[in-house]
């Protein structure tokens, strides 16, 4: 047996080892997800990667980082792959367009579509275009296009779509990927809403559409025309305090100049959460009862005014001229952390129990619901078309999101 032999044969025992474990934790599901990630020899389009990390379950291979040492392109994690997978539902015979290429997903959606089928692959960077070519030649997905091209607009060339796969994090969705799906067509896309990314299946209903599913993950930002880069404030009156704003500034920022020289109210909520609990639900949740929500982070040399915040970040409600922020305490053990509120401005205690009873209503009728409904509308879509709690308008679309009746 040469080394190449016993180097397939444990390239399989991982791969199955993966799929097994990937089943066990309830992420594959269908038998056909199932059967192409175990054919698929993902270790071939990394073959910098040890046989470990190219087959570690939830952990992604870096393939390129940028001068500044950002991720540019990687070969996502088994986890998120399926999970993915998962949502688009691709069947035989589909039409299949991803949105960011590594090579083994364009593989296993191959694997999906069957013979009959017909899958693109897209990415604006030629390497990890190379680089999917390579791999897909190497293993026999011959009947896979490779496509070099900025996807905010889509490749028109193989559309209608049944299904869409976006496998980059996406700010925003350009006309092109409702356009060039077919009828109830499915676009899996990691979407930032608020700061908070999630990848959604959604559904095309005529011309929009409505999220079907939501999963916590984390993905390479889009480049080219597609890249949204946060806005950065540094607070008035606090040295070493950033804000991060993902859907914009607030309206007149000014208003906050001399904002912490006003006294701090403080309160408590008694909303407690696990150690490891998810809180997604409770961050999009006050980002949408708010008129402007952001991410506050410290560098430790804060003169005071700023209060101790049990976190290296906070999320942060602005309204006009009042400002606050949550804090946490742990308890001895750090089991579990209990949720509270700082402001300032010219009513700061109102303000504060005000943002302390939204956390309140989130921990007695959100928490530990599927979360809010979500759809994506053209950006000249008028409000009397669109239903929802809350609107945020974003360069190519209007989001709506609806909760639960509270």
């Amino acid at each position: 047996m040469n080394d190449a032999t016993v180097a397939s044969d444990e390239a399989m025992r991982l791969r199955n080892k993966t799929v097994d474990q990937l089943k066990s934790d309830g992420v594959i599901v269908s038998p056909g997800v199932e059967a192409a990630m175990r054919k698929v020899p993902r270790h071939l389009a990394v073959p910098e990667a040890s046989l470990d990390d190219a087959y570690s379950p939830y952990n992604a291979v870096i393939t390129q980082e940028d001068e500044h040492g950002n991720h540019t392109s990687s070969v996502s994690a088994p986890q998120i792959q399926a999970m993915q997978l998962e949502q688009a539902g691709i069947r035989p015979g589909d039409t299949v367009l991803e949105i960011g290429t590594s090579g083994p997903n364009a593989a296993y959606l191959a694997e999906l579509v069957g013979p009959t089928g017909q899958v693109t692959t897209v990415d604006i960077d030629p390497a990890p275009a190379d680089r999917a070519k390579r791999f897909l030649g190497e293993t026999g997905y011959t009947n896979v296009n490779v496509v070099v091209a900025d996807a905010e607009n889509g490749v028109a060339k193989f559309a209608p779509y049944d299904a869409i796969v976006v496998t980059l994090g996406a700010w925003d969705i350009p006309p092109a990927w409702i356009d060039q799906l077919k009828d109830d067509g499915r676009l899996v896309v990691p979407l930032r809403i608020n700061g908070l990314t999630r990848t959604y299946e959604f559904v095309r209903q005529a011309d929009h559409l409505v999220a079907t599913s939501a999963h916590v993950c984390g993905f390479v930002a889009a480049q080219g025309a597609g890249s949204h880069t946060q806005q950065v404030m540094q607070l008035p009156g606090e040295e070493g305090v950033t804000l991060r704003f993902d859907e914009g500034l607030p309206a007149n920022p000014s208003l906050l100049d001399g904002v912490l020289n006003t006294p701090r109210a403080e309160t408590w909520t008694g909303v407690t959460v696990a150690s490891q609990e998810p809180i997604g639900t409770l961050q999009m949740y006050l980002s949408t009862q708010v008129p402007t929500y952001c991410f506050m982070s410290t560098n430790g040399l804060t003169s005071g005014k700023i209060g101790p915040t049990g976190s290296s970040w906070s999320m942060v409600a602005i309204d006009g001229p009042h400002f606050a922020y949550t804090v946490v305490r742990r308890d001895t053990e750090k089991k579990t952390a209990e949720y509270g509120v700082h402001a300032f401005g010219p009513e700061a205690a109102e303000f504060a129990e005000r943002i302390a009873g939204i956390l309140r209503t989130w921990g007695e009728r959100i928490r530990g619901s599927e979360g809010p409904r979500i759809a994506v509308y053209p950006a000249g879509t008028p409000d009397d078309r669109i239903t929802g709690d809350r609107i945020i308008p974003k360069r190519h679309s209007r989001i709506s999101i609806s909760w639960p009746a509270v």
